[in-house]
Parts: structure tokens; C-alpha cells; sequence
């Protein structure tokens, strides 16, 4: 029997010109078991296909109920529904095929850095979303001039590749203050708060409770209870020519303003103000306060227990041991 890696089934909407700008997949599977597996490959063809609405309920029929509960009101659609039934993790080739992926990370199905996306961002079209729905980038000037004449309100939310997550994945038990900031292929671990300024890129996010107000970049993933403060950033894996994949580990603190661009283990903390990158010079300093040598934070890639802090009268970068573990306010997050 084939192997499903994943599938999905849901809306699409299209340009006039037939481009597909975004889909929509409310309940995606990941390596179903065998059973459920047999019943998609018998009811749904391999790769990307459409679904007349008059053969949503008998394919539906075929599958077992607890898959077919969270696709039951699909039977309520009047256009064409996509199918989108993947044997294994490959580059992307589709728009529907980039929209499963991203919404098999929001759903908490596979995590961060996990999958194959290559071919993302050409399979992604450039979308204006807006208050009457995805526009194709090039049709927006016309849409916006025939809102104007007609008296319509007509709001542009972004123009962007990727849209807001909580307008396709509302995942349990999290806190987002500006759901702008954070794109569908988020994931968002239980007990997560994204406070106003904090930002969360696709295939990243948390992986348990923490507090969000910087910057989670593309391939970065925060552990439980780590605190990412105001304005502070993580170095990601698109731009600048990094090619080294950065995890903050649990229990950590990168304070307001800071920045992390090598990967930490636990109960790690970085001052405020203070960027620390692979080449930053680093003087580690014993429990006694005497410097021991002169190393590149490269060095201490993966360590814990570490306490990142600028010499104020000399400027120069030292790393002590935290002797102190960061816990998050739990009243911040009792009630998610």
C-alpha cells in the first residue's frame, strides 16, 4: 500500500485569470494510519485535483468519521473544492501543495524545519489581502478604483506572499495581540503569547509556553518558557548568508533589544541591548570573576546555563554562568 505523507481537503480561491491565490485545508492530515490511509487513496486521487460539489458527500461517505467530522461543513461549498494527497515530502510544485505545508506547521502536524520547502516562494503567489479577500497583486489598482466609484470600503491588509495564520489556523490555548504579525506556517506551541510588537515567520514559532515581543525568524524555534523581549530579534536562515539554523533553548531570556544569531541550549540569558553573532569575541569568566580565555560565540553554539553581558566600562562581551533560571509571570499565561 502507498504511504500518505499528507493531505488535505478544502477551498481555493482564484484570480479572473485562473491563478490560484490561496487555499484553505480546515482539517490536514499527516501520515494517517493505515486504515484512513486506505480510505483517502481509495476516495481521492494522488497529487493536486478538484472535486465537483456534487461529489463532495459521496467521497466524504467513504472516509472514517472521526477524519470526515472537521470536513463536514466542505459538503455546504458550491464551487470546486481542492484535493491535495502528498506520498512523500518533496519540493513544492503547486500553490495548494505550498498551502498544506504551511497549514500542517499552523496545526501543530509538523514542526519547524521539519518538511521540505523548497519551492516555496515560487509556488506562492504576491497577494493583496484585503477586506473583500485575496486580490491577485496586479488586479488590485483596478479593484481599489471600482471600490471607490461604487462607494465600497475596500481595506487593504498587506501585500504579501503569505497571509495572517489566524485566518486560516486558530491553534488552542494562545494569545496573539496583532494577528498581523504573525503568517500562516506559524507554529505556535500551547500557552504562547505574541504580544503587539512580537513577530512569528513561517516555519518557526514556539515549542511550549513562552513569551513573544521580538522577532521569531524564519527556522527559529523557541523552547518552553523562554521570554523573547521587546524589540529583541533571532537570527534566521533567508537573508545575510546564514546558513546555520538557530534554536533558543528552554527557560531562556534574550533581553528587550537584544539579538541571538547562534543557537542556545537551556536557561540561557543575553543582557539587553546586547546582539551576540557567531563572530562576536567573547571573554568567559569563572565563578570567581577571573577570565579564563578569549573565544568566538560560535564556540558556545548549543551551550546552557550561559549569561551573555556587555562590561560597562570596557564594552567588552563577557559569558558567566547563569546562576539564575528564568521563569515566565504565570499569571501571563494562566488563563490562554
Amino acid at each position: 500500500m502507498t504511504d500518505i505523507y499528507a493531505w488535505g481537503l478544502g477551498t481555493c480561491r482564484e484570480s479572473a485569470t485562473g491563478v490560484m491565490l490561496d487555499c484553505f485545508f480546515p482539517a490536514p492530515q499527516k501520515a494517517p494510519e493505515a486504515d484512513v490511509s486506505s480510505a483517502i487513496l481509495a476516495n481521492f486521487e494522488v497529487g493536486v485535483s478538484r472535486i465537483e460539489p456534487s461529489e463532495i458527500s459521496a467521497k466524504l461517505a467513504g472516509l472514517p468519521e472521526h477524519i470526515t467530522a472537521g470536513l463536514a461543513p466542505l459538503t455546504e461549498c458550491d464551487r470546486p473544492l481542492v484535493s491535495v494527497l502528498l506520498t512523500n515530502d518533496s519540493t513544492i510544485e503547486s500553490t495548494a501543495e505550498a498551502y498544506l505545508k504551511l497549514h500542517l506547521l499552523s496545526h501543530r502536524l509538523a514542526e519547524p524545519n521539519s518538511q521540505n520547502l523548497d519551492g516555496l516562494f515560487a509556488q506562492l503567489p504576491n497577494v493583496a489581502w484585503t477586506t473583500q479577500g485575496p486580490i491577485a497583486a496586479e488586479d488590485l489598482p483596478a479593484a481599489l478604483t471600482r471600490a471607490q466609484v461604487s462607494g465600497e470600503h475596500l481595506e487593504v491588509q498587506s501585500l504579501d506572499k503569505f497571509p495572517r495564520m489566524v485566518n486560516y489556523v486558530v491553534p488552542t490555548g494562545v494569545r496573539i495581540a496583532d494577528a498581523s504579525r504573525v503568517r500562516l506556517g506559524a507554529y505556535l506551541g500551547e500557552g504562547t503569547t505574541v504580544m503587539h510588537e512580537g513577530q512569528v515567520n513561517f516555519n518557526s514559532g514556539t515549542a511550549g509556553p513562552a513569551m513573544v515581543e521580538g522577532r521569531i525568524s524564519q527556522g527559529v524555534v523557541l523552547g518552553a518558557h523562554t521570554d523573547l523581549g521587546g524589540g529583541a530579534s533571532t537570527m534566521g536562515t533567508l537573508s545575510g548568508g546564514n546558513s546555520v539554523v538557530i534554536s533558543i533553548g528552554e527557560s531562556c531570556l534574550i533581553g528587550a533589544n537584544a539579538g541571538c544569531g547562534i543557537p542556545l541550549g537551556d536557561r540561557c540569558t543575553i543582557e539587553a541591548g546586547l546582539y551576540i553573532t557567531a563572530a562576536t569575541p567573547v571573554s568567559l569568566i569563572d565563578e570567581n570573576g577571573e577570565k579564563v580565555k578569549n573565544v568566538r560565540a560560535r564556540e558556545l553554539a548549543g551551550g546552557s546555563d550561559m549569561l551573555f553581558i556587555r562590561n560597562g566600562a570596557t564594552g567588552e562581551v563577557q559569558c558567566r554562568t547563569n546562576r539564575r533560571a528564568i521563569e515566565l509571570n504565570e499569571a501571563l499565561h494562566a488563563h490562554n
